[in-house]
């Protein structure tokens, strides 16, 4: 599995960042590309320690069990649901998201694993480094493959 925290990971990840253009089209989903950035910065922000949104009732009953979805090999399912305060619904500019996510990402791979958030995650609950590592290479991967990239 591959993981944010390995540096050809993030540069292959940032490269495909700067692939995208305002145009991009998703292959499914409701967010624009300037949305899809935002919602990533704002997730990231969650393992970086700057937000901790409260956990929901729901990942408190079974996120443990899900928890593997976050950090397994398999792909993300397509439409999942989100934690709503990463929920991006405003206008966003392209421009300002896109660099902001590419600096979040390499502020958090360059501060490494003991940089993660102890705050559970609000839904899976208890991650570690490592997970949070995987977890956010597969978060990204799975939007850049929604944009085609």
């Amino acid at each position: 599995m591959k993981d944010i925290f390995d540096y050809l990971h993030t540069v292959e990840i940032l490269n495909r960042i700067d692939t995208l253009s305002p145009v991009s089209q998703p292959h499914w989903g409701k967010m624009d590309v300037a949305q899809m950035l935002a919602h990533c910065s704002a997730f990231q922000d969650i393992a970086m320690g700057n937000t901790s949104p409260p956990r929901g009732w729901l990942g408190v009953l079974i996120g443990k069990f899900a928890k593997p979805v976050f950090y397994n090999d398999k792909p993300l399912a397509r439409n999942m649901s989100t934690i709503p305060t990463v929920l991006v619904t405003d206008k966003k500019v392209f421009e300002a998201e896109k660099e902001r996510l590419k600096q979040k990402i390499i502020e958090f791979q360059s501060n490494g694993p003991e940089s993660c958030t102890t705050h559970p995650h609000p839904f899976f609950g208890k991650l570690t480094p490592e997970q949070w590592g995987k977890g956010l290479y597969k978060h990204l991967d799975h939007h850049l493959k929604q944009f085609g990239v």
